[in-house]
């Protein structure tokens, strides 16, 4: 009789026990879908805002739109740091604005290019005006 009194506390204090470790497993391994999908997000927005900055520089922006180039860069820096810290919201909004840095960039170095070219083309027309002209 003795012996049933100590299996049925122990057998009790196992199952308890395993129930408070199950439950600090989970709560301490589970991420809320809310936060999966925040996360997703923000990294799907910093990718995206690191391939405009790519496409701007590759444009020539380092050459015409210099400032807005650093603007993306310190951004992109300021959401990685963002997403390490678990700020996904925070994470997001940083990436879309190095995005909007990194698209304006881009457009300048463009716009400036084309703007040499157009510069160019009557520079040429110009001189063939000249040459006729003589």
């Amino acid at each position: 009789m003795m012996n049933s009194h100590r299996v049925i506390p122990l057998q009790m204090i196992r199952t308890i026990g395993f129930i408070l470790l199950a439950t600090t497993f989970i709560t301490a391994c589970a991420t809320s879908p809310a936060t999966k999908e925040k996360m997703s997000v923000a990294s799907e927005q910093l990718s995206i805002a690191k391939t405009d900055l790519n496409s701007a520089i590759s444009a020539g922006a380092n050459e015409f739109a210099p400032l807005q180039v650093r603007s993306a860069m310190e951004k992109i820096s300021s959401a990685e740091e963002a997403m390490a810290s678990k700020e996904y919201t925070h994470a997001r909004r940083l990436a879309e604005q190095a995005r909007a840095d990194a698209q304006l960039a881009e457009a300048t170095a463009r716009s400036a290019k084309a703007q040499q070219a157009a510069d160019a083309l009557q520079e040429s027309g110009r001189i063939l005006r000249e040459e006729m002209d003589r």
